[in-house]
């Protein structure tokens, strides 16, 4: 680890971060669906029409990996994360439409030192999964664990 990497107490309560890009296209929605998610509305357009999402969707699951991908593009590849102790929740909005933008707006909503681990801390955050650089699609709480810069 390096001293430009983010530590525990690079992630002030209150601070909003928006970062990413990622266009999610017809044939990613399809080949995630095909293989983790294989629901008539996430594969077939017709019968996702007549479904309650009223046209092709991503899956659930795939908004949260597409998020996974933005959170460790946009800064957990450059911090001192020990991974996650589990997720709080996570819920999905509107449905996830072929061709759209998609970025994540990060709230860090509380921290706290470990006290059984002095060298690591946790930081719960509200992460927004947003499409075309407005619409919440998605939200995710967690809490992550970082290294402690003193450690």
């Amino acid at each position: 680890m390096t001293a430009a990497m983010l530590h525990f107490e690079d992630f002030p309560t209150g601070e909003t971060v928006t970062y990413g890009s990622y266009t999610l296209t017809r044939e990613a929605i399809l080949e995630f669906a095909g293989e983790y998610d294989p629901q008539p509305f996430h594969l077939d357009e017709t019968a996702a029409e007549t479904s309650l999402l009223g046209g092709l969707a991503a899956s659930g699951w795939h908004a949260c990996a597409i998020m996974m991908r933005l959170n460790c593009d946009g800064f957990l590849l450059d911090a001192t994360s020990m991974g996650a102790p589990g997720i709080d929740e996570v819920k999905w909005l509107a449905p996830l439409r072929p061709g759209a933008v998609l970025s994540v707006r990060r709230t860090t909503l509380d921290s706290r030192a470990s006290k059984s681990r002095p060298e690591m801390g946790l930081v719960k955050f509200l992460f927004e999964l947003l499409a075309d650089g407005e619409a919440v699609v998605m939200t995710q709480a967690c809490s992550i664990m970082f290294g402690r810069r003193a450690a």
